[in-house]
C-alpha cells in the first residue's frame, strides 16, 4: 500500500500547470508518474501543511537503504534544476518520488538504475523572505 502524499494547493498548481506544457510534447515516463502522484494527492492549504512534507523548495536528506548512501537536495521546478548545487528538479524519477512525502517515510521507487529504496532523513523548509 502506498503512503499518503500530501501537497500544498500552491505546488499542485504550480505541477499542474508544468504538466499541461511538457504534456504538449512527448509524454513520458517521468510525466506520467508526476500527474499519478498528483492525481492521488492530499491537497492541503499551505498554511496546513506540515513542515516535515517534501514540497518545492524543501531541502531534503535521504538515505539509500541498500547502499547506505546519504544524499541532500533542494527539491524544484525543471528549469533551475542543477546536479552540482543540488538542485533536483520534480521531474526526475527521485524528484518525483520524494514529492508529498514526509521526514521518516521510506519509499520504493523505479528508477533507471533499478528499484530504489530511500528514506527520508530531514525535511527543512526554505526560510520565507
Amino acid at each position: 500500500m502506498k503512503l499518503p502524499v500530501y501537497l500544498s494547493s500552491e505546488d499542485h498548481s504550480k505541477l499542474r500547470l508544468l504538466l499541461a506544457a511538457v504534456m504538449r510534447g512527448k509524454r513520458n515516463v517521468n510525466v506520467s508518474r508526476l500527474l499519478d502522484e498528483l492525481g492521488r494527492a492530499i491537497v492541503l492549504e499551505p498554511s496546513a501543511m506540515p513542515n516535515r512534507i517534501v514540497r518545492l523548495g524543501s531541502r531534503v536528506e535521504i538515505e539509500d537503504l541498500d547502499s547506505g548512501d546519504i544524499d541532500a537536495y533542494t527539491l524544484c521546478m525543471p528549469d533551475r534544476a542543477d546536479a552540482e548545487q543540488g538542485q533536483l528538479s520534480v521531474l526526475a524519477p527521485i524528484g518525483t518520488a520524494l514529492l508529498g512525502y514526509g521526514e521518516g517515510d521510506v519509499i520504493e521507487w523505479e528508477t533507471p538504475g533499478g528499484l530504489r529504496r530511500l528514506r527520508i532523513r530531514s525535511v527543512a523548509q526554505p526560510a520565507l523572505v
